[in-house]
C-alpha cells in the first residue's frame, strides 16, 4: 500500500459538510483507507479573490491505486458531488487535489507530483503540517529549490 496526501477545499453550499462528505466517499472506496485527517481551516481565496472564503483540510490515505488511478477516483467523487469546472480558481462545491504520493516526483499531462503550487499555499501547508510535518517540509524545500 502506498501513502498519499490530499488537500480538500470548498467555498459554496455547505463547505464543512461537503468536506465531511468527500472524506466519507474517499474512505468508502475499496482501495483507499483514510489514515489521518487535519482540522478544517477557513482561508481567504487564492488566485481569484472575489469569492467566499474556503474551508480547507488535508487527509492522508493508504491506497493500492497508482497515482493516475487515484486521481481518476477523486475526479469521479468531485463530479458525483456536483463539481462543475467553470473557471480556474473559482468557487467550488468541492476540490480534491493529490498533494503528494509517497515522495514520488512525477510530471505527466494530467498530474504533477508533488502538487506544483502546494508550497505557495498556506491553505495546503498548514493543514498538511498537522498530519505530516516532515512531508510538508519536503514539499516546501522542493518548491523553494532546496535539495
Amino acid at each position: 500500500m502506498a501513502r498519499a496526501w490530499l488537500s480538500l477545499g470548498a467555498n459554496i453550499g455547505d463547505p464543512r459538510g461537503q468536506l465531511a462528505e468527500a472524506v466519507r466517499r474517499i474512505a468508502a472506496h475499496p482501495h483507499i483507507t483514510v489514515s489521518a485527517q487535519s482540522s478544517v481551516l477557513t482561508t481567504a481565496p487564492w488566485g481569484k479573490t472575489d469569492q467566499p472564503d474556503f474551508a480547507n483540510m488535508a487527509i492522508a490515505v493508504e491506497t493500492s491505486l497508482e497515482p493516475i488511478d487515484l486521481l481518476d477516483v477523486l475526479l469521479a467523487i468531485e463530479l458525483a458531488m456536483g463539481r462543475v469546472r467553470e473557471e480556474v480558481w473559482g468557487p467550488r462545491l468541492i476540490d480534491i487535489d493529490i498533494i503528494a504520493y509517497e515522495q514520488q516526483q512525477l510530471q505527466t499531462a494530467r498530474l504533477t507530483l508533488p502538487h506544483p503550487h502546494a508550497h505557495e499555499r498556506e491553505f495546503v501547508t498548514m493543514p498538511l503540517a498537522e498530519i505530516a510535518p516532515e512531508l510538508t517540509a519536503w514539499i516546501i524545500a522542493l518548491g523553494s529549490g532546496s535539495p
